[in-house]
Formats: C-alpha cells, sequence, structure tokens
C-alpha cells in the first residue's frame, strides 16, 4: 500500500513536472517570426523618420510601443501612463574666450567643451598638472595631490612598466584609462571626484576626432550633442584639447608622467547655450505574483539615429528594431502565462529606452536619477540591442549564433543559468568573443546594460555583431534574418521565465 502510493505520488509530480514544461514550450512558442516581421516593418520604416531622439519620429515611436501594450494588455509601470519622461537638453557650441599666458585660443581649432555645467568664469595664475589624470588601485596620479578647487590638466593614454606592460593591467592590453569615449568619461570622473573645478584633457587624436564630429555637425545645422538635464548640475567644466593648447598650458607635457603645479596663467569665460527637449522611456510591467518587490528588467532602445541631409532616412531595422519588436513579443509571451494562470513569481518590467545613441541616457536616467523600480531589489537585466543578423565574421560558420556579453561579470549563477537553459530548449551557438574585459570595441560599455551592471545588478547583453549597414541607410527589415531573430528572442524569454521563477533570487558574487 505504501509502495503504490508512493509510485502514484512520484507519477503525479512527474505528469507536473512535464506540463510544467510544456506550458513554458507553448509560451515560447507565441514568439513567431510572422509577428516580429509584422511588427518591424512598420517600426522600421521610412514613416518613423529614423526615430532619433526627441524629433517626430521618435514620439511616433513611443506611441507605436505603447500601442502595443495596450493592445496586449499589460498595464504601464507609472500610474496610468506608459512614458518615463526623460529631460534632456541640447547642448550646442558654447561661448568661449580662453586665454593662456595672454595667447587667445580658438574653439575646435585648439579645444573643444565635453560637459554641461554652468557658464562660469574660471582663471588662475596657477593650473596643477596630474599627468594622465588617472585613479585606479594599481596605478594612482592623484595619490598626495591636492586639486580642490583648481584648473586640472591631464593627458592622454596611460603608463607603461619597463617590459612595456600597461601598469593598470599588468599586460600587454589597455584599460579604460586610454580607451575612446570610455577614457574622456573616467578621466573627467576621476578629477571630479577629487573637487578639481575643471579638467583639460590634452589628447591631439580624441581632440582631432570629437572636434572635427562636433563642427560638421554644426555646419549642418545640427547641434554639439544632447545631454541629460541634471537636477543638481555640478558638472565639471571639461574640456578636450589638442596638442599646441597642451605646449602652452605645460610645456613639455608629454614627456612629463609626475604631478607638478605650472605657473601658466588661464582665464575662461564660458557661456553654456543649451536647449531643452523632451522625449521619454516607455515603460510597462507585470506584477509578480509570490516575490513582486523583486524585478527582472528586459530591456532595449527605442531611439535611432534619424534622417540624413539627403533625407535618406536611417531605419535602424536592427539597431535597434529587432530589439524592440523582441521586448514586445516577450511581453505577450508573458502576458499569455498570466491568461493562463500562470503568472512569474517575480515582478517582469519591460524597459524601452531613449536616447541610447546620445550617450545611453535614457537608461542613465532610469537608473542614476528616476529607477521606477528599486535598484537594490532589480535581480537582472537582460538587455537586446540588435538581434536580426548576421556578422560577416560568422557567415562561414554557424548562423545559429548569439553574442553573449556581461553574463559572468558579477554573477556565477546567471552565466550558469543562461547556459542551462539555451542547452535545454533553443540550442544557439553562445559566442562570449566580445565577453572579454580586454576587447577593444568595448562592446560592455556600448549598450544600456552597462548602467545596470554598474550599480552591480547582473545582466547579460544579447547581440549580433556589427555589419556593413550598422549606423547606414541599410539596416532596413528585408534584410533581418527573421528565424534568427525569432529564436534569439525565445532564448532571451526562457532566461527571463527562469530568472523570474526560481526560488531563490540570482546571487551576485562578483561585485564591484
Amino acid at each position: 500500500m505504501k509502495k503504490t502510493s508512493l509510485y502514484i505520488l512520484v507519477l503525479f509530480i512527474l505528469i507536473s513536472s512535464c506540463k510544467t514544461q510544456i506550458a513554458v514550450n507553448e509560451l515560447a512558442n507565441t514568439i513567431t517570426s510572422d509577428e516580429l516581421k509584422e511588427m518591424l516593418y512598420v517600426y522600421a520604416s521610412d514613416e518613423y523618420e529614423g526615430r532619433e531622439t526627441g524629433k517626430p519620429g521618435q514620439k511616433k515611436a513611443v506611441e507605436f510601443i505603447k500601442s502595443k501594450y495596450e493592445e496586449i494588455g499589460i498595464p504601464p509601470a507609472i500610474e496610468n501612463n506608459y512614458f518615463q519622461d526623460v529631460p534632456l537638453q541640447i547642448l550646442k557650441t558654447p561661448k568661449v574666450e580662453f586665454t593662456v599666458n595672454n595667447e587667445g585660443f580658438e574653439y575646435f581649432d585648439h579645444y573643444i567643451s565635453y560637459s554641461s555645467a554652468p557658464s562660469q568664469i574660471l582663471q588662475g595664475s596657477q593650473v596643477i598638472f596630474a599627468g594622465y589624470g588617472i585613479d585606479d588601485e594599481n596605478y594612482n596620479d592623484y595619490e598626495n595631490l591636492d586639486v580642490k578647487g583648481k584648473i586640472v590638466v591631464v593627458k592622454g593614454g596611460e603608463p607603461k612598466d619597463k617590459a612595456g606592460n600597461f601598469i593598470v593591467t599588468g599586460t600587454k592590453e589597455i584599460s579604460k584609462w586610454s580607451n575612446g569615449r570610455q577614457a574622456i568619461s573616467s578621466k573627467r570622473d576621476a578629477a571630479k571626484i577629487q573637487g578639481a573645478k575643471a579638467l583639460i584633457l590634452i589628447d591631439s587624436q580624441m581632440f582631432g576626432r570629437y572636434s572635427a564630429y562636433f563642427k560638421r555637425q554644426v555646419e549642418r545645422g545640427g547641434s554639439n550633442r544632447l545631454s541629460l538635464i541634471e537636477q543638481n548640475n555640478d558638472d565639471i567644466h571639461f574640456f578636450l584639447a589638442g596638442k599646441e593648447l597642451g605646449k602652452q598650458l605645460v610645456p613639455e607635457y608629454d614627456s612629463k608622467n609626475k604631478a607638478e603645479t605650472v605657473n601658466s596663467k588661464i582665464s575662461i569665460i564660458y557661456e553654456r547655450i543649451a536647449v531643452p527637449i523632451a522625449s521619454e522611456n516607455v515603460v510597462a510591467y507585470i506584477k509578480g505574483n509570490e516575490k513582486p518587490d523583486e524585478y527582472v528588467v528586459i530591456s532595449a532602445h527605442l531611439d535611432h539615429i534619424g534622417v540624413n541631409n539627403d533625407g535618406e532616412v536611417y531605419n535602424g531595422a536592427d539597431d535597434d528594431g529587432s530589439g524592440t519588436v523582441a521586448i514586445i513579443e516577450i511581453a505577450e509571451a508573458f502576458k499569455e502565462a498570466t491568461n493562463k494562470g500562470q503568472t512569474p513569481k517575480r515582478s517582469v518590467v519591460f524597459l524601452h529606452v531613449t536616447g541610447e545613441e546620445k550617450g545611453l541616457l535614457g537608461s542613465r536616467y532610469y537608473t542614476d536619477t528616476n529607477p521606477i523600480f528599486p535598484l537594490e531589489n532589480t535581480v537582472a537585466n537582460l538587455n537586446i540591442d540588435m538581434i536580426g543578423r548576421i556578422d560577416p565574421k560568422r557567415e562561414s560558420t554557424n548562423r545559429n549564433y548569439v553574442y553573449l556579453i556581461g553574463s559572468d561579470k558579477l554573477s556565477t549563477e546567471l552565466h550558469n543559468l543562461s547556459e542551462a537553459i539555451n542547452k535545454k530548449y533553443t540550442k544557439i551557438e553562445l559566442d562570449y568573443t566580445y565577453n572579454d574585459e580586454n576587447d577593444p570595441n568595448r562592446y560592455y560599455y556600448r549598450s544600456d546594460h552597462y548602467n545596470f551592471a554598474k550599480n552591480n545588478i547582473p545582466v547579460i547583453f544579447y547581440f549580433n555583431g556589427t555589419h556593413d549597414d550598422y549606423h547606414a541607410i541599410g539596416d532596413t527589415p528585408d534584410k533581418i534574418e527573421y528565424d534568427l531573430l525569432e529564436n534569439r528572442t525565445k532564448l532571451v524569454f526562457l532566461t527571463a521565465w527562469e530568472i523570474a521563477n526560481r526560488k531563490e533570487r540570482l546571487k551576485v558574487d562578483k561585485a564591484k
């Protein structure tokens, strides 16, 4: 009798388990290439004018996304409002008078401003040269150096040891301190933390690149750049400078490494010119039934880069129309679960962010200024940015792949869970080529997941790699590989489903 009862109990458990597994597969199968294609041909059409942040096409995009959530029946994250307003401003070329030792220097020719700091007059008879401007545990230019309230000058790059290894990394690989845009932000943030009132970064290569870009934008009638409007604007005054200005500020700066005070008389009269514009994130969510105060965030950026001077539209079908429609299909699968009485244990947030192409602005506003749901209760972020095409480097190998970035950076459990889900269900080749800390492309820092990762929230960035149509007018919906888009979308859904329904929240065992 006891054996029979035990047998029946085991059989019941197995049957129940099979039903759950079948239900999850059935939910994933509601994600179809036909529905993804139908949405993307609308979302990445010329009608949406390239979805540039703050422009009419972006407004059409957010209305499209909103209408889909209303149609599916998923409520907004903010009461009666799917839109999270993101306060932005166009920073136009400022009015600046810049003199060193009574010699005047010209905007674009010798320097550019790279901050949103308020109008101010900056003067001094001394500047502090702080070497490379690095503040790292392996190398610190600011050690025993007081720069509070001072104008600080630093140079580009980073130091090497006698063996030719970079001191920060201990290898031949560069660190964030000399890697393009990340180097700019890292050196700016270091000087700001140290209390400097202004930073001048002498880097001929970076100055030439950004100066030429900003100048072209102005000549075409555009703006320099977009930024968040900070509630308490304590941004540091930050200038990128070329060699000529650098040598006037700090003679022979390129051969100097050690910090020193330089007797250069400097005067900067700075007038900021900013025009506010309106933009918004779109946020919907399904409330969990057991752990509603824990959140799984699935994100993609809704914007692209607009229209060129010839009226040609950058449709952005892959970047990131593919991620946008993928989230909507994932949301529909979760809603189907709730309709069948299988509401996820944890709350699931569907976050479409603006301004990614302008510097990850929408996601930064969500994480750094106004998180709708507490970051400390955010279990994971799964970010989708370009999952509809094939990297040319992969064309001769298995086309059923996706690049994964960041899965193991903060949580071993997340990485293992991701691998297990893929092995069980989708069987995509998970390619970690760009997951390397020393990847020269620095993709880990270049999409919206990074703003979650920097807050020690485990992330996965799903990415198909770049192609010839990246940021080009050829990124159109007819070139999307819809079977791959479907399978990759299913992978994200199944991973999110497991995270949302597992007994314990993911452990963060590699917090930084």
